[in-house]
């Protein structure tokens, strides 16, 4: 198990889905370990009865079906698929909507679902998604790769509250994957996952998802600085040592 698991840390995203199901089928004593700690990329489908497109992940999911954060219903349809509590549920419903706004505000575009479920020690867990297809054809603002896509999942779950402040532990992991293709420079493809963890202390005055929401947003901010640093700041390194601009290339003197 530690050795399939360091093999899918490894593993670019877009192959996570090909390499899972191989080592499912070698370890199917494992099945339930791997599906629950192996992040895939995510997937989208349709709630028809609310004409909004909503993400699937291991968090929604029950048996077959996954649940719609929007109509709070399976698909396909589950009877006795588990729903959060009747309290539970409006908090669900307001995080997906202040969640939608900062999808907006940062990703211009792109989807994003929020979901939540009760813990066994009396506390709660929120699972807030996005997904930016950023390719040509996808349903992002912004098409200028040939196929591009970043998933984000942010997991946190909420500590019972003891005299006015609550613990609050956020596991965040951003999978990344982008491929050009044009004339000028040819093919170029890119793609890595990057998982880090928060845990703070706060108080519970102004209610949990704005704490959630600071997290996250933190969080993100950090994530990407650590991409930019380490895959494209990288990856223009050694392009430049291999070839470098022609402006910086000395001419040998003539003799």
């Amino acid at each position: 198990m530690e050795a399939a698991m360091g093999l899918m840390r490894r593993m670019p995203p877009k192959h996570t889905e090909t390499a899972l199901s191989a080592l499912l089928s070698l370890m199917p004593q494992h099945s339930s370990d791997l599906l629950s700690q192996v992040d895939q990329p995510l997937q989208v489908l349709c709630d028809m009865e609310y004409g909004k497109e909503f993400i699937l992940c291991e968090y929604n999911r029950d048996a077959d079906s996954y649940r719609s954060p929007w109509s709070n219903k399976y698909h396909p349809p589950l009877e006795d698929g588990s729903l959060p509590s009747e309290e539970l549920r409006k908090l669900e419903i307001e995080a997906n909507d202040i969640f939608a706004i900062y999808r907006d505000q940062y990703y211009e575009g792109g989807i994003s679902s929020v979901y939540m479920w009760e813990d066994d020690n009396e506390c709660f867990v929120g699972c807030f998604l996005i997904k930016k297809d950023g390719s040509k054809t996808g349903q992002g603002r912004r098409g200028y790769l040939q196929e591009g896509a970043w998933d984000a999942i942010h997991v946190i779950e909420v500590g019972p509250e003891e005299e006015g402040t609550s613990h609050y532990r956020l596991t965040s992991t951003v999978m990344l994957s982008l491929t050009t293709d044009n004339e000028s420079s040819g093919t170029f493809s890119l793609s890595g996952s990057i998982r880090r963890q928060m845990n703070m202390h706060l108080s519970v005055q102004e209610g949990h998802l704005c704490n959630m929401g600071r997290m996250i947003e933190e969080m993100e901010s950090k994530l990407r600085n650590s991409l930019d640093q380490v895959y494209f700041g990288k990856t223009k390194e050694m392009v430049c040592t291999l070839r470098p601009p022609s402006e910086v290339v000395m001419r040998l003197p003539d003799s």
